[in-house]
């Protein structure tokens, strides 16, 4: 079918504007902090509240997903996504303000249980590493957006300003989804589906998930604090940090495209997550003793940890969703994305209470553990032995 590549496209599209809002806050911190006086880790609190909402939301999204299709559930977050996020821009006061956006983003949660679904049910397993690939770029060029125009926005007319943007892109989205996206056909459906969290694949399920929730400590370390760090630490304006974090984030979406034909090639998603893992905390080493070293090796680290700790999750979602099978696929990718974003929720607040306690260094070296755990425990022999047969639970093929 040449509509998947169309419906593809629309995917991409639907998870970029909901990544502009729900992970581009973090460009907007400058501004919050000098015209509203909060500070780094009051502002990492309210970047972190549309992460909650989505934290609370995936499983419930992907289970409709599951159950009702991916094109009504995808349609009705982005719609509610963005019309929410416009009503919150007018609550007064941070905390009217944090519940707001907590509420955004538990609608923005269905574009990431039910896109990655979308986009597998209509590819066959040869072309599937390419194609969620594709469709993981949509984080990174939503992120690369929000740095293009937030900080921007923000200097000249104010957050309020600022976040009206993806409040709009992603009412236009909704709108798209609803004209654009076929749902997949699915095979019949048994009266009984057994759960993967009962079956063979069990282990390997949840490694996975605590693996690819670790792996995303440093991305969402580098994508919170860059701006700030240029700004703060290196004495680079808002506007020129957010260009180069904009020119980085293209680097980073080519960069998931590469690694799914990686995993397409050599037939397996997890060992080349692990070895991206290890390349993740050498990047947040180099950012850390650059900074200790004042030198532009700090800058340097900081550029490849926002390019290479975003190649890996595509590659964890296709495994998630392989190993699930067409009937769970939504619900494990689900729960894939709620430890993922637990993490990033508890990232904002916390690292910004260990830059402003310890510095940039100390609380980098913390950074650099995730990935070192997250590499241990990437199941790839249990991923090669349900490849072999051993308990394999398979997903249905597309055309």
């Amino acid at each position: 079918m040449a509509r998947r590549w169309l419906i593809l496209v629309v995917g991409v599209v639907a998870q970029a504007t909901t990544s502009s809002f729900l992970y581009g806050l973090p460009f907007l911190i400058p501004e919050l902090r000098a015209s509203h006086g909060v500070s780094l880790t009051e502002a990492g609190l309210l970047v972190s509240a549309p992460l909650l909402g989505l934290l609370c939301a995936l499983v419930a999204w992907g289970a409709a997903a599951d159950r009702y299709g991916e094109r009504l559930v995808m349609a009705a977050g982005l719609l509610a996504n963005g019309v929410l996020l416009a009503a919150a821009l007018f609550l007064p006061g941070l905390v009217l303000f944090g519940c707001g956006l907590l509420l955004a983003g538990a609608a923005g949660a269905s574009v990431n249980a039910a896109s990655g679904r979308v986009v597998l049910g209509w590819f066959s397993a040869r072309e599937r590493g390419l194609a969620m690939g594709l469709r993981q770029t949509a984080q990174p060029l939503g992120l690369g957006l929000a740095a293009a125009t937030l900080p921007v926005l923000g200097e000249r007319f104010g957050a309020v300003v600022a976040l009206a943007l993806p409040a709009g892109l992603c009412v236009l989205a909704g709108v798209l989804v609803l004209v654009v996206v076929v749902d997949p056909p699915r095979p019949p459906r048994p009266a009984v589906t057994s759960s993967p969290y009962r079956a063979g694949p069990r282990a390997t399920l949840l490694r996975l998930h605590a693996a690819s929730a670790l792996l995303v400590g440093p991305q969402f370390v580098a994508a919170t604090f860059a701006v700030t760090f240029l700004v703060s630490e290196r004495g680079w304006s808002p506007v020129d940090a957010g260009r180069l974090v904009a020119v980085v984030q293209v680097v980073g979406a080519a960069g998931r495209i590469v690694a799914g034909v990686w995993s397409d090639r050599v037939g397996n998603r997890l060992g080349p997550m692990r070895v991206i893992a290890v390349l993740a905390l050498v990047t947040m080493v180099a950012w850390s003793v650059g900074d200790v070293l004042g030198s532009w090796l700090a800058v340097a680290g900081l550029v490849a940890a926002l390019v290479v700790s975003v190649t890996d999750n595509g590659l964890g979602f296709t495994a998630t969703a392989e190993l699930a099978g067409p009937f769970w696929a939504g619900r494990a990718l689900g729960v894939q994305n709620t430890g993922q974003n637990a993490v990033a929720m508890v990232a904002a607040p916390a690292f910004g209470a260990l830059i402003t306690a310890f510095g940039y260094p100390v609380a980098l070296a913390v950074a650099a553990v995730f990935p070192l755990a997250g590499a241990v425990l990437t199941p790839v022999a249990g991923e090669r032995r349900l490849a072999a047969g051993v308990d394999a639970v398979e997903v249905e093929v597309r055309p």
